[in-house]
């Protein structure tokens, strides 16, 4: 018996090490695809075509023709898609870092308009396509696709690419477009996974205005808990590192705590079932108000690069994946016998994404221009394209749920499932590859260089090519920009004595600085690594 066991413990031991020797092969070839792409982008960085998730896409899909050729078209890539890496190590340091670098003055000055679009806009562009998906793909014929499965199409494609807008749109030359299509997009992805997990215990069969009522309540429960989970974090982090000074003994520490919070904030709205997008993002944004400045100052530069670092090669690698996953051989295998049928289903699934979004942008940018008295307030006619535009592309969300809902552990065997993996997939890398190289050229035709101060909001600082976490950061440094001078009707309903942000101001300097910390309110420690001249006041 105890010869058994340990024979038994031996083969497990060959297996364990053959697998291992196999993923460190894997491991270094994709590292060394991501130096490629690193490389590659900045040789192509002054390109006003091609961007770095256009070129991570590229290198992907020549790395799974190689790949496919020397496995004879037994694969094409590296690793299996898991919708668990995705969403539990991918995901959460783009969108953290995305809400700790955000202009937050710019953020909350359109945050209606943001909600609007991508909570409104979201539902808006679902039942569009999930009602058109219904009337065009039932008469197809194109396998067990059930209703369920249609409302499903609608939440995958309503599920905007906000990594690919992050490198699409320049924070410094076009704020106002960023910070709305930018927002809107982390309120859309975190929208359509809701709307796309609702939907899986939703009853279909059993409609009527009671449980219309709850899965909405429901929606708004999950909006509301998420992003408070999110500044409870960001506010306890803040707490924790301001009461302790732990930068006195150590600056890794501080750093470690920093990451380890925000990333327990996101598993912690996993493990409660809510959005964990919502609150990273919300996390983010405190942890760079308060967080930030209770860390010394070279904990400071330290987490603001490793934030980036940590986000751009997630981006990096997301897109990468996606190029080399687009060419998966056993999917096109089983849609193969009706190549017409699956280039047709594409064809509608990108029609129905133009009209999805258009059905909610200029309505609703109409009816957000109706509240705007001041004519820089409103979205032109010209911005609302270049809105609609830059959230066409499809990316990794919509792929991670199509995964999810048409195929087990990366793979199927049904055909109507595998069309729609394949339709997924095309969607994603055309509107990626073609709406992608062409969004910097639309932008500078409809809003050249010299137009953006006037028909954007005043800049801030920059967040990734440059400090935008400096010492004055925020809302602080956003305040002493030049603004464009209102009419003095204008002028006298918007003094700073009727605005929110003042309100806000006189609340956070008077509660919630003195008790989480911010710049200006952390008491200076001699000997410690962080300049007089930041705690010395405001």
């Amino acid at each position: 018996m105890g010869l058994d066991v340990a024979a038994h413990l031996v083969r497990l031991g060959v297996l364990n090490t053959t697998s291992d020797y196999a993923s460190v092969v894997s491991i270094n070839l994709f590292v060394a695809l991501l130096c490629a792409c690193i490389v590659l982008g900045h040789l192509l960085e002054e390109n006003r075509w091609v961007n770095e998730s256009i070129t991570a896409l590229i290198i992907g899909l020549c790395t799974g023709v190689v790949i496919l050729l020397t496995t004879n078209g037994k694969s094409s890539h590296i690793f299996v898609f898991s919708e668990d890496l995705f969403f539990i190590y991918l995901l959460p340091p783009i969108i953290f870092n995305a809400g700790f670098q955000v202009k937050k003055k710019q953020f909350f000055r359109n945050f209606m308009t943001i909600t609007l679009f991508g909570a409104v806009g979201t539902m808006i562009s679902f039942f569009t396509i999930a009602i058109a998906a219904i009337a065009i793909f039932s008469r197809m014929n194109i396998g067990t696709l059930d209703v369920g499965d249609f409302l499903a199409i609608g939440a995958i494609f309503s599920a905007t690419d906000s990594v690919c807008t992050l490198q699409v749109l320049n924070q410094d030359e076009t704020p106002f477009l960023y910070s709305l299509v930018f927002g809107e997009g982390v309120v859309n992805d975190a929208t359509s996974i809701v709307l796309f997990n609702a939907l899986q215990n939703f009853d279909l069969v059993h409609i009527d205005v009671a449980v219309v009522l709850k899965f909405l309540g429901n929606f708004f429960y999950l909006f509301l808990s998420s992003t408070f989970l999110g500044v409870f974090a960001g506010l306890l982090s803040a707490y924790i590192i301001k009461k302790l000074y732990i930068g006195r003994h150590s600056t890794d520490r501080e750093v470690a705590l920093m990451m380890l919070m925000a990333y327990l904030s996101y598993m912690l709205a996993e493990l409660l079932d809510l959005s964990g997008i919502l609150t990273v993002f919300f996390c983010g944004i405190v942890m760079s108000h308060y967080t930030w400045h209770n860390v010394t100052e070279s904990s400071r530069v330290t987490t603001k690069h490793a934030f980036a670092t940590l986000s751009f090669i997630a981006e990096t690698f997301l897109f990468l994946y996606v190029g080399m996953d687009a060419l998966d051989i056993e999917k096109w295998e089983f849609a193969s016998d009706s190549p017409g049928k699956s280039i047709g289903i594409s064809s509608i699934l990108l029609g129905l994404v133009l009209v999805g979004r258009a059905a909610f942008v200029f309505p609703l940018s109409f009816l957000s221009n109706l509240t705007k008295k001041a004519p820089y307030e409103k979205i032109t006619w010209r911005q609302q394209i270049v809105i609609w535009w830059a959230g066409l592309m499809r990316g990794a969300v919509s792929i991670a749920l199509a995964y999810n809902k048409f195929t087990r552990s990366g793979h199927t065997q049904l055909h109507g499932n595998a069309i729609m993996i394949t339709s997924t997939i095309t969607v994603v890398l055309f509107s990626t590859m073609v709406f992608g190289i062409m969004t910097k050229p639309l932008i500078r035709l409809l809003l050249p260089a010299s137009s953006h101060a006037v028909t954007s909001e005043p800049s801030s600082p920059k967040s990734l090519n440059s400090p935008l976490l400096t010492s004055m950061q925020g809302s602080d440094l956003e305040s002493s920009t030049h603004i464009v001078r209102p009419s003095s009707l204008r002028m006298l309903l918007s003094k700073p004595t009727h605005t929110v942000h003042y309100y806000w101001r006189k609340f956070d300097d008077a509660l919630m600085r003195p008790m989480f910390g911010g710049r200006g309110f952390v008491p200076f420690s001699p000997g410690s690594p962080t300049e007089q001249s930041v705690h010395g006041g405001r």
